[in-house]
């Protein structure tokens, strides 16, 4: 196989473009308004399958790496997992930008060597989640996202505590202006979250939530949501 030209060009969101490098862990989690986030920006995204096929980028063809959720755990010893962590660790040596969603957030955590643990409950469903102490990210004190996990991380102790939710403490953490981690999707457009929910909805059973397909496909993904991811993915990559 001919492999891709790679543009050895310099990461920066004003305008430059960059090579995100994005590990999709299963097909109905996409990077949906990520994407979005890319192309506004003019940047290349690449989406790598690891699970099924077993390919992962080099950190030297990564500007900017993006890790979504999936059904496993970064407990599981599966050799592309461990593989992942190689990555993320090579990429946090290099002081490149890394956004983690649900897994992906726990991948980043278990790289620096804390632990992902049970939840103290299943979340699965619209809830909000409370910001802690970021004001300087200008991001709103509540806002109202989609859970899907039963699993959490330990937040680092040089990160910083992004968000919490009623149910859960961890959900978010941010650290060195370089990486985001969150427990929670801010990344679903209205169609993926169909996509989750009509693919996935025996998961819903079982979330302190209490809330029914019906109820989630009934709430639509809020301007604040999107907004909020952006500003994210900007100042990681200031």
């Amino acid at each position: 196989m001919q492999a891709i030209p790679i543009s050895n060009i310099a990461v920066d969101v004003k305008g430059i473009p960059m090579r995100i490098n994005v590990l999709q862990h299963t097909p109905n989690e996409g990077p949906g308004m990520i994407q979005d986030w890319s192309q506004k920006h003019g940047h290349e995204m690449y989406i790598y399958h690891p699970y099924q096929f077993g390919h992962l980028p080099k950190a030297s063809d990564t500007d900017m790496l993006v890790i979504l959720g999936g059904p496993m755990s970064p407990n599981d010893e599966l050799e592309w997992i461990k593989q992942e962590r190689v990555l993320i660790q090579e990429l946090i040596a290099q002081d490149k930008p890394i956004f983690g969603v649900c897994y992906g957030a726990q991948q980043i955590v278990k790289t620096l060597g804390y632990q992902v643990t049970k939840a103290p409950a299943k979340e699965v469903g619209w809830a909000p989640v409370y910001r802690r102490d970021v004001k300087y990210l200008e991001i709103p004190e509540e806002l109202r996202v989609l859970h899907w996990h039963e699993e959490m991380f330990e937040i680092p102790k040089e990160a910083q505590l992004l968000f919490s939710s009623d149910a859960v403490e961890n959900q978010g953490f941010i650290m060195n202006h370089r990486m985001v981690g969150l427990q929670f999707h801010l990344e679903p457009k209205d169609d993926n979250v169909r996509e989750m929910v009509v693919n996935d909805f025996p998961y819903i059973k079982g979330s302190v939530l209490n809330q029914t397909a019906d109820d989630i496909l009934k709430e639509k993904v809020s301007d604040d949501n999107r907004n909020t991811l952006y500003k994210l993915l900007d100042y990681i990559n200031e």
